[in-house]
């Protein structure tokens, strides 16, 4: 019974006067108000975050938009990258938007080639047709120093090249190569010696800062050669059962027997055609990297040199490369010609070669040559 000297409130009153209303019940209402009105200020405050994020987001957008139109790029391009290759490197700096149309216009133009290594100012999302303009007009100056190392060179003669155009002694460039500090895939387990780093630095005119360290200077040299390989189709030499190193082998030796770039694809015949007949090379060029000569007549006696590199007592392919092979000739590594020709033998005075299966050509070309005074 309640008390009349506290009488109830309205709501009270309104309920007492209602034989339904029991305490538990409105417990459970109060409870459902309270709920309720925290959900209703939960959703205000989420839905304010979520004006203030989309708020946010649109403001990124601009100022995204801001940073990536014509923000400037130091771009470099490395010795021997392909079109493809700059093409992916420059959708991933957003300079262009896709490296595919890039591709596509540079094949398209003809000037696939012409897109020189070295430092450019570029800008984000250029037009495809002004970066070209760029590249044709070449990488901006930058205060360092050339290398050229031509194709054909031996290690030894390789690292002294570098010496010459650089202010690193040879002693230098042997300790970084020797020091495991300059890494190559092709190395495949081998310890770093420098007879193990034949035929693995790539022939080609380089541009160095003046503070480049001959680590540097290698890595790029071994990093260049790496691109060169994979930038070609190795499929066929797969099918002859030849591995990358080995095919490197055979660039080195197409390298030091040719100087006509027709020529290679037939030697990489001619190499292939004599290894599956089990017959020994018989390459002069390897016997002359055994003796550690150049430009010599060998005599019968250079024939039977006591050397892993004897190509007429050893079998099969030399242990190492013979020298540092160019583009041209690990292309045609790649991609053997499909010949008969066992034999080849220089019949003129450009350097070009006469191939045959038959031996009896083979020694009238080569008496026929002599005759001429094309070699001893």
């Amino acid at each position: 019974m309640s008390d009349p000297r506290y009488p109830p409130d309205a709501e009270d009153q309104y309920l007492l006067d209602h034989e339904e209303y029991e305490p538990e019940t409105a417990g459970r209402r109060n409870l459902g108000i309270l709920i309720t009105v925290l959900a209703l200020g939960v959703l205000v405050v989420t839905g304010a975050q979520w004006l203030q994020g989309k708020a946010q987001d649109a403001l990124s957008a601009d100022e995204a938009a801001i940073v990536t139109v014509g923000t400037p790029r130091e771009f470099t391009v490395p010795t021997g990258a392909s079109a493809r290759l700059i093409a992916s490197m420059l959708e991933d700096e957003g300079i262009v938007d896709s490296a595919n149309d890039f591709e596509t216009e540079v094949q398209n133009a003809g000037v696939a080639e012409r897109l020189a290594a070295g430092t450019y100012l570029l800008a984000t999302r250029m037009l495809i047709g002004d970066v070209i303009d760029v590249f044709l007009e070449g990488p901006a100056p930058v205060a360092g120093f050339r290398l050229i190392v031509r194709e054909g060179l031996r290690i030894n003669e390789v690292l002294a090249v570098l010496s010459e155009q650089s202010d690193h002694s040879v002693y230098d460039f042997e300790l970084a190569l020797t020091s495991g500090n300059v890494l190559s895939p092709y190395l495949a387990g081998q310890p770093q010696t420098l007879q193990s780093w034949e035929g693995l630095l790539f022939p080609d005119t380089y541009e160095f800062r003046l503070d480049a360290t001959p680590v540097e200077i290698l890595q790029l040299l071994a990093d260049t050669m790496q691109i060169r390989i994979e930038s070609l189709d190795w499929t066929l030499a797969e099918e002859l059962g030849i591995s990358r190193y080995e095919s490197i082998v055979m660039a080195s030796i197409i390298e030091g027997e040719t100087r006509v770039d027709e020529d290679r694809p037939q030697v990489a015949s001619v190499i292939v055609n004599r290894l599956d007949a089990g017959m020994h090379l018989q390459i002069d060029a390897i016997i002359l990297y055994a003796l550690d000569a150049r430009g010599i007549g060998l005599t019968l006696d250079d024939l039977e040199i006591e050397s892993v590199y004897n190509s007429y007592t050893n079998l099969g392919l030399p242990p190492t490369p013979i020298g540092a092979p160019g583009r041209t000739s690990l292309a045609a590594a790649a991609a053997p010609m499909e010949t008969d020709f066992i034999y080849y033998v220089l019949t003129s005075s450009d350097g070009s070669h006469s191939f045959t299966s038959d031996y009896n050509q083979f020694l009238t070309w080569k008496n026929q040559a002599k005759s001429e005074g094309l070699f001893p």
